[in-house]
């Protein structure tokens, strides 16, 4: 086996990783947001937790796909075109990822601490649990 193939098959594993997290978010999210609505019946709470949970998978699998863009340009294929081809691919998912944040979090990146995927997707997980006990107290 040779480098370059090692390196597409690193390319694809992270594309699969990318794929995984955002069907994997998906099914949590909704899982979280079902969760909620069934035990209290506010779609605000089971809302606010959909686009969280699944927000925080977007930018998460964002990040992993752009890793898999990386490998395959720097160690397949690294010609001028690829590289032109990679900086435009980055730039686009760049600005879907502040965009999501921004969404998602309501305010901008430097008015408030930064946030990855992984961290807006526990803090769904959080806000699900607290809703759930809320419920559960009342």
């Amino acid at each position: 086996m040779t480098f370059v193939e090692l390196m597409e098959g690193a390319a694809r594993g992270f594309e699969a990783v990318g794929v995984a997290v955002l069907v994997f978010g998906l099914l949590w999210s909704g899982a979280l947001a079902a969760s909620v609505w069934l035990k209290g019946r506010v779609g605000r709470d089971a809302y606010r937790i959909l686009r969280e949970g699944f927000g925080g998978a977007l930018l998460l699998g964002l990040e992993i796909l752009v890793a898999a863009d990386l490998i395959r340009t720097i160690a397949v294929a690294p010609t001028l075109e690829n590289v032109g081809v990679l900086g435009l691919i980055v730039l686009i998912r760049t600005f879907l990822s502040f965009s999501l944040e921004v969404e998602i979090e309501g305010t901008f990146p430097w008015r408030r601490a930064t946030a990855s995927g992984a961290g807006l997707m526990g803090r769904a997980a959080v806000h699900a649990r607290e809703a759930k006990q809320a419920e559960s107290d009342a």
